[in-house]
């Protein structure tokens, strides 16, 4: 281990949050050498030395050591197979307008997140992808990102698309070719940092093509617990033909191993969720609030209605896909603040934060309207304080249950109450109405008897 080496690592990780420990050294001190020749720096501790008094050189450095090389269908057999057998599979699984859930993890310049699209395109129809398919490209280089979000290739890049694929969805500018734009609005970009950040959740595609592989084997072993915990029990993940699956234990299962596709096997296990930070001590206690901290974060994903999480500050920075989807939001979204947010404005016309936060008592808002783009929604709204072990506020916890169905119910009883009353007005005059005829018949009828009488004598 190089000391000097360590000490940038450990910089980088303190003034930049970039924590780059996880990577494999050997990869790593290549990649640094190939910038500081190009800066002409000879040693790490010089170089260091530099990055202190150039800001700018930060970014450089990420362009070189997280270096995005791939392209669209890279491995054409792979891609091949996932059409045929993996994608129908998929879709065989859910029910007809069941949400299809995909995630291209280290998604580079995007090239395997649109592939990953046009597939699904392609087995279920653009309308129909448009309606069911919600995508996540992710990646920690925002660069690459940036690229991705664009969607704009070059010649070059677009080779190995087939001439049909590529008339289907690109449409060629004096830019390059960009990607079909509205199959575009179906992917959410956003930063991620697969060895530090939470992943996704109830995924039915999971490719990770040849990322795993810059990574030393713990940190492959605590992303890969990462990516199962990620997947549907029906999902898949699509790892790159150069990359094998290590872990103390077989929770992945190869369906093809030849193109790299898995399945989960082995349930997750208390070491297994451990293994996420690595840096933790094997032979430490078991610290009972860590198996909590991952079951409720489960209940927190998989909550059949919306909840939201707010720190001290304000920010927002946990929403679940319930959340996600009734007020649009991304993962660009997390760790801005709140009252920005639409769920933040519909809470804050009704109640003041700050009172909340000073008083600390779960609250409930009630018959919350909310005129959203196409529709008018109600809500009760039920802010909770959330606290830690020693009692100190962490922030709150926001839960949103729908009361439109609710309400429209009410009010189809109120107006059928009044339709009701109004009918039995209209049954009330009718009777009565009915009555007086009834008299003046009887009248009519005793007048003509008499008449007869009379007219007989």
């Amino acid at each position: 281990m190089n000391p000097e080496f360590e000490a940038l690592l450990d910089y980088l990780d303190r003034s930049r949050g970039c924590d780059l420990t996880g990577y494999k050294r050997t990869t790593l001190m290549r990649r640094f050498r190939g910038r500081m020749q190009d800066i002409k720096i000879d040693n790490y501790q010089s170089y260091l030395q530099y990055l202190q008094h150039h800001p700018d050189e930060y970014q450089y450095l990420l362009n070189e050591v997280l270096i995005n090389v791939t392209s669209f269908f890279r491995d054409r057999d792979a891609w091949d197979y996932l059409a045929a057998e993996i994608v129908p599979k998929i879709i065989a699984n859910k029910q007809p307008h069941e949400p299809i859930r995909v995630w291209s993890a280290g998604c580079a310049a995007g090239q395997e997140i649109y592939s990953l699209l046009i597939l699904l395109a392609e087995a279920l129809g653009i309308e129909s992808c448009l309606k069911r398919v919600q995508c996540y490209a992710t990646d920690a280089d925002e660069a690459a990102l940036q690229q991705a979000r664009k969607a704009t290739y070059s010649d070059l890049e677009i080779a190995s698309i087939p001439p049909h694929l590529l008339e289907k969805y690109f449409e060629q500018t004096e830019q390059g070719y960009v990607f079909h734009p509205t199959l575009h609005s179906t992917i959410i970009f956003g930063h991620h940092d697969l060895a530090q950040d939470a992943p996704m959740s109830k995924i039915d595609l999971l490719a990770c093509r040849n990322v795993l592989m810059y990574f030393n084997p713990e940190t492959q072993a605590s992303i890969l617990v990462r990516f199962h915990f990620a997947l549907k029990n029906t999902g898949f993940l699509f790892l790159g033909k150069s990359e094998t699956l290590i872990n103390r234990r077989p929770i992945f299962t190869p369906i093809n191993l030849k193109h790299r596709v898995y399945t989960k096997s082995l349930k997750l296990e208390l070491d297994d969720y451990l293994s996420i930070n690595p840096k933790y001590p094997k032979n430490q206690a078991i610290d009972p609030e860590t198996i909590q901290s991952y079951f409720w974060q489960t209940a927190f994903e998989s909550s059949p209605v919306a909840q939201l999480a707010v720190n001290l500050n304000g920010y927002l920075i946990g929403a679940n896909e319930q959340a996600n989807r009734l007020f649009g939001l991304t993962l660009d979204d997390w760790n801005r603040p709140f009252q920005e947010l639409e769920p933040g404005k519909l809470v804050g016309s009704y109640a003041s934060m700050a009172k909340f936060y000073r008083n600390h008592r779960p609250v409930t808002l009630k018959n919350i309207e909310w005129n959203a783009a196409q529709s008018t929604r109600y809500f009760d709204i039920a802010i909770a304080p959330v606290f830690n072990s020693k009692k100190q506020l962490l922030g709150i916890a926001l839960t949103f249950l729908d009361k439109t169905q609710t309400k429209q119910l009410a009010a189809k009883v109120d107006l059928t109450n009044s339709e009701l009353a109004k009918l039995s007005e209209t049954l009330q005059a009718t009777e009565s109405k009915l009555e007086n005829i009834q008299m003046e018949l009887d009248s009519a009828h005793q007048e003509i008897q008499l008449l007869a009488q009379n007219t007989h004598n």
